[in-house]
């Protein structure tokens, strides 16, 4: 028995002993259900967490420095616990979080991800900075490919919801950044801007809606026509082709729009099946997801927030018939968020001259995917696939 006491007492005092030096960055996965998300946790002096597959980062930990058994991390915020002990490079043990215990083994250093698409200079087109006046707001964006020309051809960029930079960077891709260089060699020039309030954009975010978006977007083709290019349309993603259509049903429409994963279901709807496609992928079962979808639908609507209170009222399906320019309309089988079954049929059965294509195996930002859930997106080295960016180029090229 002495014996067996002092070969444990032996493991807690190396287990101690490797504790002591365990400041700086480590990285692992934890999995519940088919969910499977990235934890980094960042000790020192100021200790923090990220969730990079939730685009969550600097989470305020604690270490506790009384635990004697090897490494404890509390974070309050979220009400998580991780208990680890190092072994050979490694800490072994397990994150805790509202009752549910995951195994989670953490390595040295942070993850590292790849964007192989990310075009990088020198840029065999010309690029340049410039700014418009949107809807009480100066917008900042590039403009990449051939000057203005009465037979040249560009594209708007209009990004998906949340404060987005002219990339559209989510995860460490930069979609818009990607499409605009295959537009660019093409021949195609391109316009992307922050959004308001945001970057190098002026502007109030907070009290903004879809409608002053749509009208900020406005004043973007307003600006390319101004320069004196032939053709100018608008390629928006998720709420950004939402408003392509908005603009196209208008007076003063593009004259091509491009909607990739655009909204043509009422707000509301969207949000509810976005919310339980999600958590029955997660591993719910139906009715337990569609009892929590409408919890949380009823709290966006009791929350008076100018945007959500907008959105949820938002029906695009009423535009659709009034568009008459050239339309293609681009959804992945597996998104999770703008569902193609509620929104790429509506488009085909309501605009009768749309291109609507559905894409096997892509989720909402049309990456080749697993599950299609928002928490693979940072997984994912791909940023578009190689198909979307030719059907798009090909298409803007053909008119």
């Amino acid at each position: 028995m002495k014996r067996i006491v002092t070969i444990i007492a032996l493991l807690l005092a190396c287990a101690l002993m490797q504790a002591q030096g365990l400041e700086g960055t480590w990285h692992g996965r934890g999995k519940v259900g088919q969910v499977e998300l990235g934890i980094v946790f960042h000790l020192g002096q100021e200790s923090s967490m990220d969730s990079p597959d939730q685009g969550a980062y600097g989470i305020p930990a604690v270490v506790d420095s009384s635990y004697n058994m090897g490494l404890k991390v509390a974070v309050p915020s979220i009400g998580a616990v991780f208990t680890g002990v190092p072994f050979k490079g490694k800490i072994s043990g397990t994150l805790t979080q509202m009752g549910v215990s995951i195994p989670l083994t953490l390595e040295p250093g942070d993850f590292v991800y790849a964007r192989p698409q990310t075009p990088q200079p020198p840029y065999p087109y010309a690029t340049g900075e410039v700014s418009f006046a949107g809807a009480d707001a100066v917008l900042a964006g590039t403009l990449a490919g051939p000057a203005p020309g009465a037979k040249g051809t560009a594209v708007l960029f209009v990004s998906g919801s949340g404060q987005q930079d002219r990339d559209e960077s989510l995860f460490g891709h930069k979609p818009f950044a990607v499409l605009a260089d295959a537009l660019a060699r093409e021949g195609i020039a391109s316009l992307r801007y922050d959004d308001r309030g945001f970057g190098a954009s002026t502007g109030d975010a907070e009290n903004a809606t879809t409608l002053t978006l749509s009208e900020d977007a406005a004043a973007g083709v307003a600006y390319l026509r101004s320069l004196g290019y032939g053709k100018v349309g608008v390629i928006g993603h998720s709420e950004g082709g939402t408003i392509a259509m908005m603009l196209a049903a208008g007076e003063k429409a593009p004259d091509f729009i491009v909607s990739l994963a655009g909204m043509a279901d009422r707000g509301d709807s969207t949000i509810f099946r976005q919310a339980v496609k999600t958590l029955t992928l997660g591993g719910a079962d139906l009715q337990q997801a569609e009892a929590y979808a409408a919890q949380a639908l009823s709290a966006n609507a009791a929350a008076g927030q100018p945007w959500m209170d907008y959105f949820l009222k938002l029906d695009p399906a009423a535009c659709l018939p009034l568009i008459k320019c050239p339309f293609l309309a681009l959804n992945g089988e597996k998104d999770c968020q703008v569902l193609p079954e509620y929104n790429l049929s509506k488009i085909k059965a309501l605009c009768q001259s749309a291109d609507a294509r559905l894409y096997p195996g892509l989720n909402h930002l049309f990456q080749h995917c697993g599950t299609g859930l928002a928490t693979e997106y940072n997984r994912i080295e791909e940023t578009i696939s190689p198909e979307v960016i030719e059907d798009i180029t090909g298409w803007v090229k053909g008119l």
